[in-house]
């Protein structure tokens, strides 16, 4: 049995495939700059027995100034044959907060052409509340081969932003905490203004989780519906840096609304730009 397509996979699924030859297990822990974590320092502490370390900050544009943003597809390509992942790997990643940026991770192997992904439910924690096997050495890795099938429309820019303003086509829904999302909340990065696109909604990630975990996918379809998300609906994820987003889209998957794309520069990109139009409820 494969994992197939299939966003999701439990504690004990893992456990019972871990030790297949085409399994790929990755930590894709990333924190942000307010929360003063180490995510490789935390790696090579503990993480799941053979895991490798997927470095979000270092596989990505080396040419933007915004953080973290797409690389080049060849450069995707590269970072991951040196993980020893290949297009018929199954690769299965988590983080240290349970549902974060392993959902990042997860987008990005989709972008190119990845199918076969998957998110480790509960991550860490729930690894570790089971007992399961862990590890503070790094695994030895064999190189794989792996070819991109990039997929730009998946990927919404700046501009397409601008012209939703006028169209209104796709509803933009920001992954931000409540109180980043109006302005009162200072951002992480306090050289950006605070507040938020106009006509997007706030859907605060952390809304479509419980103990760590996303909501069963009716609880879910419930939160999307109290935002207008229904049928066939465009929808287009925003947050502060492009990791957060992926949360959403990741339950978005998961509730059958494909119709969806992530804003990589997000509020980062949006927010330098002096002359983008701000709404903010902080004067």
């Amino acid at each position: 049995m494969t994992l197939s397509e299939f966003p999701l996979i439990a504690p004990h699924d893992l456990m019972e495939r871990i030790a297949e030859p085409d399994m790929v297990v990755l930590d894709g822990s990333w924190y942000l700059p307010t929360e003063n974590r180490d995510p490789q320092r935390e790696y090579r502490s503990q993480h799941v027995a053979g895991a490798r370390f997927f470095d979000i900050d270092k596989i990505s544009d080396p040419d933007s100034d915004l953080p973290h943003m797409l690389p080049k597809p060849d450069y995707f390509a590269k970072a991951v044959e040196q993980l020893g992942i290949s297009n018929d790997s199954q690769v299965v990643v988590y983080d240290g907060k349970g549902l974060f940026s392993a959902a990042r991770v997860w987008w990005m192997f989709r972008i190119f052409g990845h199918q076969w992904v998957s998110v480790l439910d509960g991550g860490l924690p729930a690894w570790l509340a089971r007992g399961f096997p862990t590890s503070n050495q790094e695994p030895a890795i064999t190189p794989g081969t792996f070819d991109v099938a990039f997929d730009s429309s998946n990927v919404a820019t700046m501009q397409e932003i601008l012209d939703n303003l006028e169209t209104g086509e796709s509803v933009i829904l920001d992954a931000r905490s409540a109180g980043r999302f109006t302005g009162t909340a200072p951002e992480p990065r306090p050289e950006l203004r605070g507040g938020h696109m106009p006509g997007a909604l706030s859907l605060p990630f952390t809304e479509l989780l419980e103990d760590g975990r996303l909501k069963s996918v009716d609880d879910l379809r419930q939160v999307f519906e109290r935002r207008g998300i229904v049928d066939d609906q465009k929808v287009i994820t925003s947050c502060g840096s492009g990791v957060s987003a992926a949360v959403i889209n990741l339950a978005l998957l998961l509730c059958g609304f494909e119709r969806q794309r992530l804003y990589d520069g997000s509020w980062t990109e949006w927010a330098s730009v002096k002359d983008n139009p701000v709404v903010s409820q902080n004067p």
